[in-house]
């Protein structure tokens, strides 16, 4: 292996590299991805199949045709069909969900909504994404409460030692957990069902982050029994990016208060509930993405999802099992399903000449591989992200760019 940054690959290896680069799944034919890249990091920003896309636009034309038309009278009905649609796809009912841009915007909803007292305290694990964390910990600074980061130590084995780490940090204060369903930095999918049971019976509150679970794995919010749960349909679930959603159980919606105060608060003409009332309209703004999700979740109905998802996490777990070949390092969870399912890490060594975010860069300039790398509690890692777009080739030129550079 080399340790220089200096030498580019050659073009000999290109044409094996493309030799492969058929997608995984039929279905990846129709992502816009670029096909001369090996676009290894769905997980941050997802990317949409051409039938997904062609619907947001389409929504789009129709409300520059006719604004008043579109925004002024149309909408209300429109956003209460596609919230109809997305609430059976999560099985929660319809006037329980309403839609926000992102996860970070609905989890600041919550947030700022609930009443903490000085000395209140927030949890969360070590696993949790920045923008969530700074969240809450800006929420609890102007309250005067304590959000607390609960270590979860790796390699993760069984729920059991999860669930028993994350309430060694649970106390008589706790009013509140906060916990991914994938975790960003490790990609491991965590017991939130067992975790909000129990934290039910000790009377504290369920927040969980779903960015990644839409679309990645199968999903019923309301089996789970978070009291609060909002996740994002730009990623897996491969809607336009602006489209995510809230879910609130009906006995804690009454605590949630608008961000942006509009025509929601004491509206003129009521709907279904306050819940809905308050966010449905904040004002002007595009609502294509949100009307678009339907056409996602049918999309993935429509081609065999889940065998797409099988195939893309047998690739993950080439991958993943590859990388562990050259660095020697052993994997963080079990390869199982039920750990990861599209989105996977492996740990890497650190090479103090060269960082995390030099080491990204050099494989994407060189090697024109989109991979996110990650220094985290002291280790490094490289996440990648699988879906039906994916071919052989994308891994094979990850693992060229790894070797040449670790």
């Amino acid at each position: 292996m080399s340790n220089g940054i200096d030498e580019a690959p050659t073009p000999s290896r290109l044409p094996a590299w493309r030799a492969h680069a058929q997608p995984i799944a039929e279905a990846g034919r129709d992502f816009l991805v670029r096909p001369d890249i090996a676009f290894l990091n769905h997980g941050s920003f997802g990317a949409r199949p051409r039938p997904v896309f062609k619907t947001y636009q389409r929504w789009q034309r129709e409300l520059e045709a006719q604004p008043v038309e579109f925004l002024g009278r149309r909408l209300p009905t429109l956003l209460g069909e596609a919230r109809a649609f997305v609430a059976d796809f999560l099985n929660v009912g319809a006037n329980d969900l309403i839609f926000v841009p992102n996860v970070t915007h609905g989890m600041n909803i919550i947030a700022r909504s609930l009443e903490l007292k000085p000395g209140d305290e927030v949890l969360g694990t070590d696993h949790e994404y920045g923008a969530v964390e700074r969240t809450w910990r800006f929420t609890c600074q102007r309250q005067r409460a304590i959000y607390r980061t609960q270590p979860i130590s790796l390699p993760v084995t069984n729920t059991e030692s999860i669930i028993e780490q994350l309430w060694q940090g649970v106390t008589e204060h706790t009013r509140a957990i906060v916990i991914s369903h994938i975790s960003s930095p490790t990609a491991i999918i965590f017991p939130v069902a067992e975790i909000a049971q129990r934290a039910r019976s000790q009377g504290i509150l369920t927040i969980i982050d779903g960015a990644h679970a839409p679309g990645q794995i199968d999903l019923d919010v309301q089996a789970i029994g978070a009291d609060f749960y909002t996740g994002n349909g730009h990623k897996w679930l491969c809607g336009p990016v602006g489209a995510g959603f809230l879910y609130a159980r009906p006995d804690r919606q009454h605590l949630l208060k608008p961000l942006v105060v509009s025509w929601g608060w004491e509206p003129r003409e009521p709907g279904p509930s306050p819940f809905i009332d308050f966010f449905d309209w904040i004002g002007t703004d595009d609502p294509s993405a949100y009307l678009s999700l339907p056409t996602a979740i049918a999309y993935q109905r429509d081609h065999a999802w889940p065998e797409a998802r099988t195939a893309c996490h047998k690739l993950a777990r080439t991958a993943q099992a590859q990388i562990a070949a050259i660095t020697g390092l052993q994997p963080i969870s079990p390869e199982a399903p039920a750990w990861w399912s599209q989105m996977c890490v492996a740990p890497l060594p650190i090479n103090e000449k060269l960082s995390a975010k030099e080491l990204q860069r050099h494989l994407w300039e060189e090697f024109q591989v989109e991979v996110p790398i990650t220094d985290w509690q002291g280790r490094r890692f490289v996440r990648v992200s699988i879906q039906a777009y994916n071919s052989v080739a994308d891994v094979e030129r990850l693992l060229d760019g790894l070797q040449h550079f670790i």
